[in-house]
């Protein structure tokens, strides 16, 4: 299984320029931890999470250091400190160095490079470009579904039929606006995310049943009344 085959698609992102209560509110109204900053002609330049809220928190309440600290202190890093608790936008808070994953890479390494890097999720390219995210959830999704079936059956099929349901879903005016994790095993279908009603839940269910082979489909999503949107 590769890392194209779990990643969460498609993925909410924010531009540089979006302002940091933007940013904030999205994390929120998606309930999502973290979000990657995209530039117009699509490049990753970074990720804002709820760490580096969390930071700019923290170091906010420390503006003023000792004279002495102050001194000592490089002269470069507290101006980036003042720029990361005062900066108005996604650019200002975002973490740079991204660590990022190619869509081929077998699942394995992928969950030993979240590991390794002690990181919760990571950004999934295809020739540069963001195409998906992959977080612990995913990884734990995927191994779930294929927990029964052997390598050598994990075949072409599993994966045209993922690709023809994401086409489906892309296409589709009811289909949600943020992300949907999408998982096949022979022939099973697994779907996870957040729905608006329960009727776009069902609309989910019967894309999936109509693509060629599938063999069952199970629905794990939740679903936001319609007033958390106006919160």
């Amino acid at each position: 299984m590769k890392t194209k085959d779990i990643m969460t698609t498609p993925v909410i992102s924010v531009t540089p320029e979006t302002s940091v209560p933007e940013v904030a509110r999205l994390l929120l109204e998606r309930h999502i931890s973290a979000v990657p900053v995209i530039e117009p002609g699509g490049r990753l330049v970074g990720m804002v999470s709820e760490g580096d809220f969390l930071r700019r928190a923290e170091d906010g309440s420390h503006r003023h250091g000792s004279w002495w600290l102050r001194l000592l202190s490089d002269s470069g890093a507290s101006a980036a400190d003042y720029v990361n608790t005062h900066g108005r936008t996604a650019a200002a808070v975002m973490t740079r160095d991204v660590i990022t994953v190619t869509e081929d890479m077998p699942v394995g390494d992928t969950a030993h490079l979240l590991e390794t890097k002690r990181i919760k999720r990571v950004p999934v390219l295809r020739d540069g470009k963001l195409v998906g995210i992959v977080s612990r959830a995913d990884l734990l999704r995927g191994l779930a579904a294929s927990r029964d079936i052997a390598p050598a059956q994990t075949s072409v099929g599993d994966e045209t039929i993922r690709k023809q349901l994401l086409d489906e879903i892309a296409h589709a005016d009811w289909a949600p606006t943020y992300g949907l994790s999408v998982v096949v095993a022979d022939g099973t279908v697994r779907i996870w995310g957040i729905v608006e009603s329960p009727e776009q839940g069902e609309a989910l269910r019967v894309a999936a049943e109509n693509v060629p082979g599938v063999k069952a489909v199970e629905l794990n999503v939740s679903s936001i009344p319609a007033y958390a949107w106006g919160e």
